[in-house]
């Protein structure tokens, strides 16, 4: 059964829909019955319903006005070209692919951009159907003005809604929520019950399906792009705080305490400057705790008391911790800090911090011209669907034809499944609406003043009603809105509304079509595929950072290294993209994804934990090797760090398949070395197992198992 809108839901589409009406209206009759323009009309009449309607743009009031009106430039000339391009049938449709592919790839630069897309392939649309008639421009932009006009106007004034938290809020939320953990944690006694539940609940309310469209950080530029790792960073450091709180209790060393009483600290920082906008102090005073609490965890002498495995594993995932908020710090400071440089952190972390504009969006848009990235493959279809839906409306010289396209437009799905669903409840719809539209014209005749007075009664139904009820309500109701303009514009019969039938059942046959022959699964193939990609490229990313950690042929794997940092954070974006598409599709499978929400719930497997493997590999390889000059490891360290390495990579590798039992991880444990070994390479050992004790885990979770951590034993 399917689930019932909220009163919050219904109550927002309520206000959307008397904003978009009231905008629609105020420009639709001035321009049809004092101005006496009915193509001024139309387009002061579709403007609205294009960006307030078809394409909801995300956010509070002045947030969407403020969007609306940089996208007005786009939207006057793409009826220009629609325009223009009219002249012909394949000139239509050749503007109408490059339109359609071109909007929809470039979304990925931004949720706002995102978020229009619909609206402004409406623009095009709409100009490019015959008559060709260049001479009415100025009348079809001077409509596209004033429903632009009234939309911001009552965007601003009329039912306001209030802006939603915005991401950088959210993390800051959750940072407190850590702060007050690092803090508690260097009490004496046991942690607080239910500590590791809290941290992992904040931690999963930072995940992007958990936020609205517009608040998420997806675009291309340099303050996204840092508000994305900000967010990533919190989660990993509220995961990595509720882990220790779980693990054996061990006697606490000054070092350790003192070093998460500086990620509190770092925290309070963090979130700080997330809430004032402004850069903050930055990472430097976690910095120099960090380098402190190694100085005094490394810098012990030799032949000393070996430190109990406990105290060691505690060292090691403070460090962890320390990490985390060094790189939510960083993050927070470029977010609000434009192009600064990174003085001694991983400069691959972050990348971005010296990068002009322009390349970060050729990089985002260059990386998915690909065909196995979704958004490639959204793009092609939508542009493929709408270009054949003109095709076909122009030859068979349809009348009103641009309702072939509107209807790709809405019924159009990531998958052949949803396409059909869509398509089938919105038949349903037009067909009852096309015969109460049939009945009120034979009834109401020429009375246009009947339709004057129905207009704006069923346009804020249709409004608020469609979008809660699904396509069969919406294309019902809308097929209700569009005869009663039509109505009032020229004369019309009952044939309008077969016209409107037969409209919707070609678009929907060539949605149909499209939906069936250009990948027709959606992203659930494709997130597998990008998952295993994204697995077999971090494999050899764990080996090369063993060895550069340990000293073990650096020289030899250095530009081996990079290219497979460089391919895993390629395929890691890729891998998100069709994530994020795959979180957004009707499952198959009921309970497939309950683990999203509530991980003991879990069925199948969790695409999510696969992500994690591929940043931790990638935090791994960025902070483990902390210096050029690796200590000198005794043979049995040296023959445990590659044999626990070569365990790693091939589960990594065996869990890139996806095997239906799952990947059950038992990694060897570090041997136990004579206190004669440096206190640095008993911590270096410890930092490795602890980071590949953590993969072990994500990997058991992706494909569907827990990974069990090993009992301690001794080796030689």
């Amino acid at each position: 059964m399917p689930k019932r809108p909220s009163l919050a839901e219904s109550v927002g589409a309520g206000r959307r829909a008397a904003r978009v009406t009231l905008a629609a209206a105020a420009g639709f009759y001035p321009a049809a019955y004092l101005l006496d323009q009915p193509v001024t009309a139309v387009y002061a009449l579709f403007t609205p319903i294009a960006f307030g309607v078809l394409s909801p743009v995300p956010g509070s009031g002045r947030r969407r006005a403020g969007t609306v009106l940089r996208a007005w430039p786009a939207a006057a000339v793409l009826t220009t070209a629609g325009t223009a391009l009219a002249v012909h049938t394949w000139s239509a449709v050749a503007g109408m692919m490059l339109v359609g592919f071109v909007l929809t790839f470039g979304a990925i630069c931004g949720p706002r951009l995102a978020g229009t897309v619909p609206g402004l392939q409406l623009f095009y649309i709409l100009a490019c159907f015959p008559p060709f008639a260049p001479d009415t421009l100025p009348e079809r932009l001077t409509g596209v003005a004033l429903g632009g006009a009234s939309l911001l106007l009552c965007e601003v004034a009329v039912f306001p809604d209030p802006p939603d938290p915005s991401y950088r809020d959210r993390i800051a939320d959750t940072l407190d929520v850590a702060g007050r953990a690092a803090r508690s944690l260097t009490r004496t006694g046991a942690p607080e019950p239910g500590l590791a539940g809290r941290l992992r609940t904040a931690g999963r309310g930072l995940r992007f399906s958990q936020q609205p469209v517009g608040a998420r950080p997806t675009g291309a530029g340099r303050t996204d792009r840092a508000l994305a790792q900000a967010g990533s960073a919190t989660r990993r450091l509220v995961d990595q705080l509720a882990a220790l709180t779980e693990t054996r209790p061990a006697p606490a060393d000054m070092a350790s305490q003192s070093l998460l009483r500086g990620t509190a600290a770092a925290c309070a920082g963090s979130a700080d400057a997330l809430r004032r906008a402004r850069p903050g102090a930055g990472p430097d005073p976690i910095e120099e705790m960090i380098a402190q609490f190694l100085a005094a965890r490394d810098g012990g002498p030799t032949g000393r008391a070996p430190r109990p495995h406990q105290v060691l594993v505690r060292q090691s995932t403070v460090l962890t911790i320390a990490v985390s908020a060094v790189t939510v710090g960083t993050a927070v400071a470029l977010a609000f800090g434009g192009r600064r440089p990174v003085y001694g952190l991983p400069r691959e972390q972050f990348w971005y911090a010296r990068t002009p504009t322009v390349r970060l969006f050729a990089i985002r848009l260059t990386g998915n011209l690909t065909r196995r990235s979704v958004i490639f493959q959204n793009a092609m279809r939508s542009a493929c669907g709408l270009a054949l839906a003109r095709l076909v409306a122009g030859s068979l010289d349809l009348s009103h034809g641009f309702w072939v396209l509107l209807t790709v437009l809405t019924l159009g799905r990531t998958t052949a499944v949803a396409t059909w669903s869509a398509v089938r409840g919105a038949v349903v719809g037009t067909l009852a609406g096309a015969v109460a539209a049939g009945l009120l014209l034979i009834g109401a005749g020429e009375a246009t003043e009947v339709y004057a007075c129905l207009l704006v009664p069923m346009m804020l139904t249709a409004f608020a009603v469609g979008p809660l009820e699904g396509p069969a309500w919406a294309q019902g109701l809308f097929t209700l809105v569009v005869s009663t303009a039509f109505a009032q514009i020229a004369p019309v019969t009952w044939r309008l509304a077969e016209m409107r039938v037969v409209d919707v059942l070609t678009g929907s046959a060539v949605g149909l079509l499209c939906g069936v022959l250009a990948w027709p699964f959606g992203a659930r193939a494709e997130t597998r595929r990008s998952m295993t990609d994204l697995l077999r490229a971090a494999a050899p990313v764990v080996r090369a950072t063993t060895a550069a950690a340990t000293g073990d042929g650096v020289a030899g794997h250095t530009r081996t290294a990079d290219q497979a940092l460089r391919l895993t954070r390629h395929r890691l974006r890729i891998a998100e993209g069709s994530y994020a598409q795959y979180r957004t599709e009707p499952s198959a499978h009921p309970g497939v994804r309950a683990h999203e929400t509530d991980p003991a719930q879990e069925t199948e497997h969790d695409y999510l934990a696969a992500l994690n493997v591929g940043s931790r590999v990638l935090v791994g390889a960025y902070w483990l090797p902390r210096t050029d000059r690796p200590p000198e490891l005794p043979p049995a360290a040296l023959r445990w760090a590659r044999k626990v390495t070569d365990e790693a990579e091939a589960a990594i590798v065996r869990a890139a398949d996806f095997p239906p039992g799952g990947v059950s991880v038992r990694l060897t444990p570090p041997p136990s070395l004579t206190s004669e070994v440096p206190p640095r390479v008993l911590s270096l050992l410890t930092d490795i197992e602890v980071w590949l004790d953590a993969l072990a885990a994500d990997l058991g979770t992706s494909t569907g198992l827990r990974a069990s951590r090993p009992t301690r034993t001794t080796t030689s």
